[in-house]
């Protein structure tokens, strides 16, 4: 086994329990809108931030460069708000919960208070994967190193010759996402990365909610372009959908070894380069590096440089024993937990969900070009023979994740409900 993968494992594996309970990690991005359609006015949203720790008794875990608050912690709950890269995202990290309900009930409490705030500056956070006024914005990082690492290092994007990197490096500004994490057991955490490789097309028909007006994409989820065909796309091992089912342990490791490494930290400092993948990283003999203020430096690769590996993968595992599912579009507020859910109940149906996947069949006339599958069924149009096809694959998922809620009998099937209209699926079990 090779040095870097033995770092890999080592990072990725090392809080996975046996036989851990399964708690609930929700994650949700929004942008904040100025109501006028005007560019948001992010002093607004600052005050906000001034603003929310006397009202919620979080504190100030983090601020940017100006003492400004951009990360506030709540120590009973462990939920965090904070800014999302630039000041025009807000970002809800509940600390995990038994149940989706006790996230809902802090997130209902934290939004009165917000919209309620925001709406006296005439702002106001809406349920959208993209801002939809991100034209206006200034589209700068949150004055805060790991933010400006990021932007500088997509904008390395615009010196990269013979690729198709779309132009809009700013993306991580304006782009927003609904994550969940769920435990995961060594024994089953490569069959739940394989199984919900398999659905991508289904969450694409199901979640998108990211047109872009920018370009003429035809898509409903741009924020799979943003990733894909930016920096963090040029291997196509770092980000998405994978691009394979993988046979064991080892095949999984593999291919995270060909994910990329591009920052390091060198005495409080952050730096960053082009992709180099992790496989080749401790025999690059040196790396021309960039720190935030744009000066060049040698870097010299460590193994500590690990340490801060992360892929951008959509079924992403975590150093915290679970998996991240990241490829669902923010919500609309109406259906905010509805992924949640729908992630949560095939995850404890996992056997059934196995075995409908063999058989299923939408891959009979699909195939099982899991990657392009998501492409295909998020397109602003699709045929009638694709939509049939589509739907009866989502509803099918939809009884199997209804099912595995059930089976956890914490009355959460409540969620599923805004899916189940749309499909016309009201009476399930």
């Amino acid at each position: 086994m090779s040095r870097s993968v033995e770092l890999l494992k080592k990072r990725y594996l090392e809080n996975i329990k046996e036989k851990p309970d399964l708690f609930v990690g929700i994650e949700l991005e929004y942008p904040v809108i100025n109501l006028e359609g005007k560019a948001t006015n992010s002093e607004v949203v600052k005050d906000l931030f001034r603003y929310l720790p006397s009202v919620l008794g979080f504190t100030i875990e983090k601020v940017d460069d100006f003492g400004n608050p951009i990360q506030l912690l709540d120590p009973v709950s462990q939920d965090t708000i904070l800014f999302e890269v630039s000041y025009t995202t807000i970002e809800f990290a509940f600390g995990r919960a038994e149940n989706i309900q006790e996230v809902e009930e802090r997130f209902r409490d934290y939004m009165d208070l917000i919209q309620k705030k925001l709406g006296e500056a005439n702002h106001a956070i809406i349920g959208s994967g993209i801002h939809p006024y991100w034209e206006k914005n200034e589209n700068q990082p949150v004055a805060y190193a790991r933010y400006q690492m990021l932007m500088n290092y997509l904008k390395l994007s615009r010196t990269v010759l013979g690729t198709d990197l779309h132009d809009y490096p700013q993306y991580g500004a304006f782009i927003c996402g609904s994550q969940v994490q769920l435990d995961i057991s060594k024994s089953n955490y490569l069959r739940v990365i394989n199984a919900f490789t398999q659905i991508e097309a289904a969450k694409a028909f199901l979640f998108a909610n990211s047109e872009f007006s920018g370009e003429d994409w035809d898509t409903k989820i741009s924020r799979d372009i943003f990733w894909e065909e930016s920096m963090h796309g040029i291997y196509p091992e770092n980000v998405g959908v994978n691009s394979r089912l993988f046979k064991d342990e080892n095949d999984f490791f593999d291919y995270l070894d060909h994910s990329a490494i591009f920052t390091a930290e060198r005495d409080g400092e952050t730096y960053y380069f082009y992709p180099i993948r992790a496989k080749d990283y401790l025999g690059t003999p040196e790396i021309h590096a960039f720190a935030l203020d744009g000066r060049e430096i040698l870097l010299y690769p460590q193994e500590k440089d690990f340490q801060t590996h992360r892929s951008y993968q959509y079924q992403d595992l975590t150093t915290r024993g679970t998996i991240e599912f990241r490829s669902v579009c923010t919500q609309p507020l109406n259906r905010t937990f509805a992924a949640t859910a729908f992630h949560l109940g095939l995850l404890v149906n996992l056997n059934k969900l196995e075995a409908y996947l063999r058989t299923a069949p939408f891959f009979t006339t699909a195939g099982r070009d899991y990657k392009s599958l998501r492409r295909q069924f998020s397109k602003k149009k699709l045929t009638d023979q694709e939509e049939a096809a589509i739907r009866e694959f989502s509803k099918d998922l939809l009884i199997l994740a209804e099912e595995g809620l059930e089976k956890r009998d914490k009355q959460e099937m409540i969620y599923l409900e805004p899916l189940k209209k749309e499909l016309g699926l009201q009476f399930l079990l």
